[in-house]
Formats: C-alpha cells, structure tokens, sequence
C-alpha cells in the first residue's frame, strides 16, 4: 500500500508540473478549482464589459455568504508581459482574495502589439471605474477600494495609483484608493532592456512616463511590494526603490521579499495548492484589509 501511495503522489506531481509547463496561468486555475481548501466563494459576474473591445471585459468573485457591512473592492490585474494573459486564466487570484472578505475584479485588458503603453492602463482605469460602479450591486463599498497585480499587472496597479492621470480621466476620484499590493512589479526598470518592455513601451517619450517611481508624491497610496529572491524576470530592486522612494516621500512602501522564490512562484502561491511556498495571500491580504479601513486624508 505504501508503495502505491508514494507511486500516487508522484504520478501527481509529475501531472502538476506538466499541466503548469502548458499555459501556466490557465492550467493552475483548473487545478486550484478541483483542490478544496477555502471558504466558499461566488463568480458572481461574468464577461462584464468596461470598453467596446472584446478585451475590456472584467469578471468579478464575491465571498459566498454576504455581510450587513460592505466589504472593500479589489480589482486584481493578470500579468503577461502587456502582451498576453486574461482574466478567464486568474480565477484562481478572485477567488482566492473572496475568500479572504474582498469582493474582487478581475479584467483582462488591450495588449501588445495592437496596443502599448498607455492604452492598458487607460485600460486599468477603466476596468476600476466599472468595477466601482457596480461594487453596491455586489456587497463592495465604492469608496474603499484596493488594487492587486502580478508582474505587468503590478505595473498597471502601481500606476494608475501613483499617476493621477488615469483614474482622473474614468471618474475615479484618487480618495477611493485606500492602497496596492503589489506582487513582483516591474516599477523601475530603465533603459528599457527585454523585448517585452521595449515592445510596450518602447516608443513613449520620455522614457520616464513609463516608470510608477516617477510618479511617487506625497498623495501616494500606502502600498505593499511583494517580491522573491530568486526573481529573475523583475529583479527585486524594483520593489526596494519604489518603496525607497514612497518612503522619502513620507508615504507607507513596505517590501516583503521571500526566499528561494522566483518570479512564477510568487502568483502561484496565490493558489491552494501551492501556498505552501510562501505567505503571500495571507500577508497581501492582511495588508489590503488594514489600509482599506484607513480614514480618508
């Protein structure tokens, strides 16, 4: 019998790793769907759309139970380099950040080629805009609203926090942005070095518009940067200058940075079946719980 178990268990860890070599996102949302573990959770709405083109959709997961209190809004952008990822491969981040009292959207946005830098965060301002728009509907309070991303979806969170362009132009007042997780974000990356950035956001002039520690001011939003020692993709000095440059600001940047962990690591803890590599639902969403009941200022 023993043997038969061990043979069990490695046969499903080595279908765990074939599934996630095959579009990771996707493969880990169908695994996280199966595997139990968290407090029931609702896809309380579906292909909701925030623009006329078919990518400026946006689903939303609420906790399955609701509340007399309205909880915070979270809106969670995928990653992807800006040029691939969509929300329909995330399920697993919504339903992870229910479960946990947020009620969450998640959007997919306009990517490379047909689209750079700025539209994808026109795009997240947007998506934020709708998603406030509808929180009453879903048991969210449109004034205590928090923004998540993993990887280009940091960026797309770190920016539209810091330059108050953006929301400005989607009628979200900066007041409604109690705060950001932020989970391995490039935020400070120049020159513009890897095929992906420069394809995004090669042709911006300056250069400097591109970059969240550009826009840092002392009506920044606290945030949290998550990162891992053994990112490679987005180097850990991003989350330490940013937070260097919140905090010469007078403004709250606190960095988490795991050990042994790399770039993928970090959103598939996210998951239930892999949280085991690191805290990192459980320390974003305690963060995103405390800035969120933050008085206005």
């Amino acid at each position: 019998m023993l043997r038969i178990a061990i043979a069990l268990i490695v046969v499903a860890g080595a279908a765990l790793v074939w599934l996630l070599s095959h579009e990771p996102p996707r493969q880990l949302d169908i695994i996280d769907s199966a595997w139990a573990g968290d407090a029931a959770t609702r896809k309380v709405a579906s292909d909701v759309a925030y623009g006329s083109d078919p990518r400026q959709k946006l689903d939303i997961y609420a906790p399955a139970e609701a509340t007399g209190k309205p909880r915070p809004l979270l809106v969670f952008f995928h990653g992807g380099g800006w040029y691939q990822g969509n929300r329909e491969s995330y399920g697993f981040a919504g339903r992870a950040y229910a479960a946990q009292g947020f009620v969450v959207a998640v959007p997919s946005y306009r990517l490379v080629p047909d689209h750079v830098f700025p539209d994808f965060l026109e795009d997240g301002a947007a998506a934020v805009a709708k998603a406030r728009s509808l929180a009453a509907r879903y048991g969210a309070d449109p004034d205590r609203i928090v923004l998540a991303g993993h990887s280009a979806g940091a960026h797309i969170a770190a920016m539209i926090a810091l330059d108050p362009e953006y929301l400005a132009a989607s009628g979200v007042p900066m007041s409604a942005i109690k705060g950001v997780a932020g989970l391995s974000g490039p935020y400070n990356f120049l020159p513009l070095d890897k095929e992906s950035s420069i394809n995004a956001m090669g042709k911006a002039r300056p250069a400097e518009i591109t970059q969240p520690i550009h826009y840092v001011s002392a009506a920044s939003p606290p945030m949290l940067l998550i990162t891992g020692s053994a990112d490679t993709t987005v180097k850990p000095h991003n989350a330490y200058d940013l937070a260097k440059a919140l905090k010469a600001a007078g403004r709250d940047g606190e960095v988490k940075e795991y050990p042994g962990l790399d770039h993928e690591d970090i959103i598939m803890a996210l998951s239930r079946p892999f949280r085991s590599k690191g805290r990192v639902l459980a320390d974003s969403a305690a963060f995103l719980h405390r800035v969120a009941d933050l008085p206005a200022q």
